[in-house]
């Protein structure tokens, strides 16, 4: 088992991207583990009355595709979050290909505590998220073995 990048190997301005096409499984399966069965994600007819006019993912779905980008990619296995912060800009229907993009801004060697800027945009290019988020990165390599 690899771990991800220690603080001194991460550089600013290096970035980590995922992307998703967002399922009605997706969508689903969020609103049965969470409880959250709003209609407006669940029922077409109601959402058709919204501001919407049509279903919207939850958007902790979208906001989840972050999750990849840190445990696997940047910083990577053995990342763990500390805090973040989202802003909802647009709404992310079902069937939308989001890209989630991560970009390293701050790093707080002595504290351990790195900081990424984070862009979510759909198929269009069109923002749908941003925020940020601060991570503690693994402190060292572990060896094949150990």
């Amino acid at each position: 088992m690899h771990t991800g990048k220690t603080i001194q190997e991460i550089s600013l301005g290096e970035k980590a991207t995922f992307a998703k096409t967002i399922t009605e499984v997706d969508i689903w399966a969020f609103a049965a583990i969470s409880g959250d069965f709003n209609p407006v994600h669940v029922d077409e007819e109601y959402a058709k009355e919204t501001f919407f006019k049509k279903r919207v993912a939850h958007g902790p779905v979208a906001m989840s595709l972050l999750a990849p980008v840190l445990g696997m990619m940047l910083p990577g296995p053995g990342t763990v979050a500390l805090d973040c912060y989202t802003r909802f800009a647009a709404p992310v229907y079902p069937r939308d290909t989001i890209r989630v993009t991560a970009e390293v801004s701050e790093l707080d060697i002595e504290r351990n505590i790195c900081t990424l800027r984070c862009e979510w945009r759909n198929q269009e290019s069109r923002l749908v998220m941003e925020g940020w988020v601060k991570v503690m990165p693994p402190r060292k390599k572990r060896q094949t073995g150990d």
